[in-house]
Parts: structure tokens; C-alpha cells; sequence
């Protein structure tokens, strides 16, 4: 098996089964674009250090398994905010894209809390078991520890979640990207209904982080809430293991599964 979200083919990036997401197995997990993405918004060129503090992603239509294109420009540059996009093309079409805003990294005298995570750390958390051994993304390229809930029970629910593989191969992912992959997963460990009977997929995914994280470990204090309209906002609290770090958002699309 592949030891990596993606392989890179000279400008493309050839996803491997562990992208797979849970409604389609011809479909890949939020969290892979997302982090391919906010690797392309990272690679945007800047005169001075600039952290990413909102990512906006939406997605277009169901990200396929095929060789994707990366495209990413500056939308608007100054001197201490820059506005990047990138998106993501199979063959000719846009299956992705994201807007993301960097800020300058500054050293300013203002207090800062250092305040710890208010529930346990990751070795202290239940190990999910995957359902099977088929790669995809919440089996084979994410680990996940729960301290409340747990994956196939439906109610908030608060997971550390670690990438077991990088996003790109023989590259160390970097912050951002695990965040980002993480964050996608808000919706799923915080289900409102059963798995068997419907589908909540997100069309979109927004990540704020004040603090850039630090470690492998991400933290999803998740809860979602679903209405009879067949629409539903996911959101989720991030930590890391020094504390909290940002929040993450996702509108979802509610619809009972077609036999």
C-alpha cells in the first residue's frame, strides 16, 4: 500500500486509496483535498513570514480518485495581510478550491493564555477500530482516540486525530495541512443521525486557527446539529496539546440514503 495521501507525477498529484471518504468509494475524504490545498496556499510566495489564519474551502462536486491538477495564485498582497486560492482540477474540470488569508507573524506584548486542553490527551483517549481493513481516510491514513463518544455512536463527541501517513509523498506534513485534514472530520465523529440511514455531507469546510498548531495530535471537540430541512452545521473546537488553537465549521447537505 501506498505511504502517502497523494503521489506526486511530475504537476500532478495521484491520490491513493487512502483518500477514500465514507459515502463513495470512488469519492475522497474532505480532509485530502484540504490538506493538498493549504499545501498549495503555504507554497505562495510572501516577503516576510506569514501564518494562515482562515481557510475557506468549498467543494465544487465529489472529488474523484484520479491525477489532480494543482493551481494556486495571490489574490491580494499587502504588506501585513495577503489573500491566497488555489484550486483543484481533474482533467479540465474545478473539483475544489479554497480562499485562505495569511497574516504577517508579528511579536507584540499582549498576553497570551497557555491554557490546556479540558479533557484528557490522546494517550489517554479509546482507539478507534476500523470497521474493516479497505484503505480510506478515516481507516488507514488517520488514527483516532476518543476521550467522549465514539465514531459510530451519534451526539457530540471530542477526538484527537493523528495523520498516519503524509499528504504528499516524502514530505512531512506541515501544521496546516494537519489541521486541515482533521478539521474535515467534525461532521463524522459528531453525527446527529445513524450512518445506515442517512447521509450528511458537507459542501464546504471553514477553518479559523489564532494559534498555528504544534505535535502531530489535533483535537475535534465536535457537535452537530441537523434540522428537518435536510441542512446541518457541523462545528468543532481545535486544540493541540498545548491548547486550544482555532474552529472549524461545515454546512452539510442531510438526505435519508437511496436503497
Amino acid at each position: 500500500m501506498d505511504h502517502a495521501l497523494f503521489i506526486r507525477d511530475g504537476d500532478l498529484f495521484v491520490p491513493t486509496l487512502h483518500t477514500r471518504g465514507p459515502w463513495d468509494p470512488r469519492s475522497q475524504h474532505g480532509g485530502a483535498p484540504a490538506a493538498l490545498l493549504g499545501r498549495a496556499i503555504e507554497g505562495l510566495p510572501s516577503d516576510v513570514a506569514m501564518a494562515v489564519v482562515r481557510v475557506t474551502m468549498e467543494i465544487l462536486r465529489p472529488v474523484p480518485l484520479v491525477p489532480l491538477r494543482v493551481v494556486a495564485r495571490i489574490e491580494r498582497s499587502a504588506r501585513r495581510v495577503q489573500l491566497g486560492s488555489a484550486s483543484l482540477f481533474a482533467d479540465d474540470d474545478e473539483v475544489c478550491r479554497v480562499s485562505a488569508w495569511r497574516m504577517r507573524v508579528a511579536d507584540l506584548d499582549i498576553p497570551s493564555s497557555s491554557d490546556a486542553a479540558p479533557f484528557p490527551g490522546p494517550e489517554e483517549g479509546e482507539v478507534f477500530e476500523a470497521e474493516s481493513d479497505e484503505p480510506g481516510m478515516h481507516r488507514t491514513a488517520m488514527e483516532l482516540r476518543f476521550v467522549r463518544g465514539a465514531f459510530w455512536q451519534t451526539g457530540p463527541a471530542t477526538a484527537w486525530l493523528r495523520l498516519r501517513v503524509p499528504v504528499v509523498d516524502g514530505e512531512t506534513p506541515s501544521p496546516l495541512m494537519r489541521a486541515l485534514a482533521a478539521a474535515d472530520f467534525g461532521n463524522g465523529i459528531s453525527m446527529a443521525v445513524g450512518w445506515d440511514r442517512y447521509l450528511f455531507i458537507n459542501t464546504d469546510l471553514t477553518v479559523y486557527l489564532y494559534r498555528q498548531p504544534a505535535g502531530e495530535w489535533i483535537c475535534l471537540d465536535a457537535t452537530t446539529t441537523l434540522r428537518r430541512t435536510g441542512t446541518g452545521l457541523a462545528q468543532s473546537a481545535l486544540y493541540d496539546a498545548a491548547g486550544p488553537i482555532g474552529r472549524s465549521l461545515q454546512a452539510l447537505l442531510v438526505d435519508e440514503r437511496r436503497t
